[in-house]
């Protein structure tokens, strides 16, 4: 019988120490859970903790088989800074071991669904009537890429948010690198009719991009008090998120073995390889 492969989660390096804080807590969680699956985590680049000591530590209890999940909400990476560009040179330095990739996570359905309780505890919680949904209107903001497809993919989960759920509407801002900015992107809800908007974060942990998107939204409020402007948390180590890293690895782990580390190639046909931990 063959074993699978171990279990690589990795995102993309960041200065933000509270984040990086939160992607390794996510990680020993998720290990702890599952103690019969070899499983490590980091970001690419020097960042701790960096993806190629958590190679290094996997190569050393004798894996040479992995399975990369990346903890991705966009499915669109640089071709220099980007999952497949780092672990192509950690293929370099071992040469017997061997990558498959998993599917990003966003949008799916399930962090959907984290998306929605996130806007109800905003909103207090308990039972809503379907007119408090009708006149609330919600700004999804994104951390934001210099690449136009990782942002349309912001639009996209706007759009899956709004469909059937009853809101005003659900529009879309980016906490920096992409127009609309957050007060912009108010702006643009009151336009429209808003009375009520929830600002709801498109990242998987805090941070300090969660802050700046905070006192933007505060800011803007002072200036318009006749606008109800509330904020909602991020999605977090929610159950759904670690079902959905997992259910990852299963497919990936289940499909036959192939190098996927030319990053050139991948960066913009393969739709698997953006870490949202920036």
């Amino acid at each position: 019988m063959t074993t699978p492969p171990a279990l690589l989660i990795a995102g993309i390096g960041t200065r933000d120490d509270r984040r990086a804080g939160a992607f390794q807590d996510f990680v020993r969680e998720l290990g702890t859970q599952h103690p019969d699956l070899p499983l490590a985590g980091g970001l690419t680049g020097p960042d701790a903790p960096p993806l190629s000591d958590a190679v290094a530590r996997l190569v050393g209890e004798g894996v040479t088989r992995f399975a990369v999940v990346p903890l991705s909400l966009i499915p669109v990476e640089h071709p220099r800074d980007g999952v497949a560009a780092a672990l192509a040179q950690e293929a370099e330095r071992h040469a017997d071991a061997s990558f498959v990739f998993g599917r990003p996570l966003g949008p799916d359905p399930r962090l959907l669904r984290v998306l929605e309780r996130r806007l109800d505890e905003a909103l207090g919680g308990g039972r809503r009537s379907p007119s408090d949904r009708a006149q609330t209107t919600v700004l999804l903001v994104g951390d934001g890429s210099p690449l136009p497809e990782g942002n349309a993919e912001v639009h996209r989960a706007a759009r899956l948010l709004w469909e059937g759920r009853g809101f005003a509407g659900v529009e879309t801002a980016f906490a920096s690198l992409a127009a609309p900015d957050v007060p912009s992107g108010l702006d643009r809800c009151v336009r429209l009719g808003a009375k009520r908007i929830v600002v709801l974060p498109y990242f998987l942990f805090g941070g300090d991009a969660l802050e700046r998107v905070r006192q933007q939204a505060e800011g803007w409020a002072l200036a318009y008090p006749e606008v109800e402007v509330v904020s909602a948390d991020v999605i977090g180590p929610a159950v759904e998120l670690a079902e959905l890293v997992l259910e990852r690895y299963e497919e990936a782990a289940g499909v036959p073995e192939r190098a996927q580390l030319d990053p050139d190639a991948h960066a913009h046909s393969h739709p698997d390889l953006h870490a949202d931990v920036r």
